[in-house]
């Protein structure tokens, strides 16, 4: 678990991930294809909420690389399965995930996997042993290139 402090609001890196995982998930419902600034900027003036450099860098990273996140995993979702099986938590959740161990060399992969599974447990119908198959298989992956 990683307990540096995200650039914006000195929030924790846990903190940091959450806030992301809510704008992913916020942006999940949008029919209006809005973009991570458009929500940040609806969050903030709706709920007064702010968001740290870390949680947008993350989420603006998902939504440019949604595509390649979204083919590793589904790469390693049981024979039949796709994407659209998946509960729109877990599947923000594991994004978030996957993006990091692509592209945040400084946030180590099990790092992300635990971080994934507790933000699993917390929003979604304990999914969590799923979420840490997937995002399992996407280390081994990963880890054996």
């Amino acid at each position: 678990m990683s307990r540096e402090l995200s650039e914006k609001n000195n929030i924790s890196r846990r903190d940091a991930r959450e806030q992301a995982f809510i704008l992913l998930f916020e942006m999940s419902f949008s029919d209006e294809d809005l973009s991570i600034d458009q929500i940040k900027e609806n969050a903030l003036e709706s709920r007064e909420v702010e968001f740290s450099d870390y949680a947008i860098k993350v989420a603006l990273g998902v939504s440019e690389h949604r595509e390649e996140i979204d083919s590793l995993i589904e790469s390693k979702l049981k024979k039949g399965w796709k994407l659209n099986r998946i509960s729109r938590v877990s599947l923000v959740v594991l994004r978030l995930a996957v993006y990091e161990m692509l592209y945040e060399p400084t946030v180590p992969g099990g790092v992300s996997i635990n971080e994934g599974v507790e933000l699993s447990k917390k929003y979604s119908v304990d999914e969590s042993a799923f979420v840490n198959g997937v995002l399992g298989a996407v280390l081994k992956e990963l880890e054996s290139k």
